[in-house]
């Protein structure tokens, strides 16, 4: 059975592909979307939408803890009710659903439910209909990885963490990404005793090696066993128990091993192979600066292409795209100084360089670095401190690495990258008043350089 010829076709019902669909529905392309599952892709179901929620959740627990500090007074210790954490966060996630769904149907794009193969550069196969276009738009994202060990079958990927049947008090988190990190965090602060195993010298890799110390302690002065240079052998399960058996021989009994290792292009079934669509080792999918593919008339972007595996970062290039086929084909995509935050127990946020990059690209920088206890925890008992950290380009003056762990670090960042981006330097910095008493003041105040 064969339908009409769209203008754009679109695999992938995510961030980038319904950004993509909408816009070019809304300049007059006849545009159809691809999706076997729920809309919004990762992010809305089960990645920084329901993470972020769950974050939120923690941070009540040591909330209560600090409550009496401020004079509160509460008589019985607070239980999380997990049935009903996961309730509510259903209700959301199947409300942004029909948001996506909502947004598309009243841009015109039409809706095609079912899983695509590629059966030529200008025929995409759904449930045994054939759909005809002449632009193809690959925006599939990406898929959590699995190890290969004995007892892979126990273990669980971040995909499902949200709604797992019981709450799990023994969690082994295996991993020192962001992902592992943040989820270590989160079920440490909502009450299970957590244990993070990676592999490497220090969590976080590629971000400043200041942020990835400091995030560590401050990791294990919440309670989370964070081990590092270590790592799974085999995984078996026993009435009640999983008994983990680590490379070092040691033995850890939990309920859930969370495997969060990384991710990689979720690309399986698409028939790239048989339409000369190249990829790299990892799987990801080859383009030039246009998004284009190693096939004419197909373009991919997003995680599905690995470039920057960010939200933002799909939605950005769904718009560049956009402009290219159907626009005025003016816009480009900066990946400069693009921010990002880790939503760990305490945050952290970054845009620009690292310390180690910076001294690589520049010839001489100065680097400024405070770390302190915020005002709320001189009467909270918390411990928690908080970092700060500046990186300058010496021959400019620009500041060209701005670095944080501490609470609210991804809201404090974002207006500082925007200054960043515009190319703001030391002096603007300093000429700049802050605002007192707050964290972010700290910006504006460092003045002398610890580092040169």
């Amino acid at each position: 059975m064969d339908t009409e010829m769209f203008d754009l076709l679109v695999i992938g019902g995510g961030s980038g592909g319904v950004r993509a669909a909408r816009i070019a529905a809304q300049k007059g392309a006849r545009v159809a979307i691809i999706e076997g599952g729920d809309l919004g892709g990762t992010c809305v179901n089960v990645g920084c939408i329901p993470k972020k929620l769950y974050s939120y959740a923690a941070h009540y627990a040591e909330a209560f803890d600090e409550a009496p500090g401020f004079g509160w007074s509460i008589s019985e210790k607070p239980k999380l009710d997990w049935e009903r954490l996961k309730a509510n966060r259903s209700k959301e996630i199947l409300r942004l659903n029909a948001v996506y769904a909502n947004l598309l149907h009243n841009a015109g794009v039409v809706i095609i439910t079912g899983w695509a193969k590629i059966t030529s550069q200008s025929t995409v196969q759904v449930n045994g209909v054939d759909y005809h276009t002449k632009t193809l738009l690959i925006a599939t994202g990406g898929t959590p990885m699995l190890p290969r060990i004995a007892g892979v079958e126990h273990v669980i990927t971040s995909n499902d963490m949200f709604d797992l049947n019981a709450f799990p008090k023994r969690l082994l988190v295996v991993g020192g990404g962001y992902i592992a990190c943040e989820f270590a965090s989160i079920f440490n602060g909502l009450g299970a005793q957590v244990t993070q195993l990676y592999r490497g010298e220090q969590i976080l890799r590629g971000f400043d090696d200041d942020v990835r110390q400091f995030l560590a302690s401050e990791m294990r002065k919440s309670g989370v066993d964070l081990r590092m240079n270590s790592d799974v052998s085999s995984i078996v399960k026993s009435e009640g128990a999983l008994t983990v058996t680590l490379k070092d021989m040691q033995e850890i009994e939990v309920d859930t091993v969370l495997y969060a290792i990384g991710r990689i292009p979720n690309v399986q079934g698409l028939g790239l192979e048989e339409n000369d669509i190249k990829q790299s080792a990892d799987g990801a999918i080859k383009v030039d600066d246009r998004y284009q593919t190693s096939a004419p008339g197909i373009y991919a972007l997003g995680d599905v292409t690995a470039r920057i595996q960010l939200t933002p970062v799909a939605l950005g290039e769904a718009m560049t795209l956009v402009d290219h086929l159907f626009g005025k084909n003016q816009m480009q995509m900066d990946y400069d100084f693009i921010p990002t935050a880790v939503f760990t127990h305490p945050n952290v946020a970054t845009v620009g360089y690292s310390e180690f990059t910076a001294q690589e690209k520049y010839k001489k920088i100065r680097v400024y670095r405070s770390e302190f206890k915020a005002l709320k925890h001189t009467l909270s008992g918390s411990t928690e401190r908080s970092m700060m950290k500046l990186i300058v380009d010496d021959a400019t003056d620009r500041v060209v690495g701005l670095h944080m762990v501490g609470a609210d670090a991804g809201e404090v960042i974002q207006g500082f990258a925007v200054a960043m981006k515009a190319g703001a330097t030391k002096a603007v910095f300093d000429g700049t008043i802050g605002i007192h008493p707050t964290a972010a003041e700290e910006f504006v105040t460092m003045r002398v350089a610890i580092e040169s």
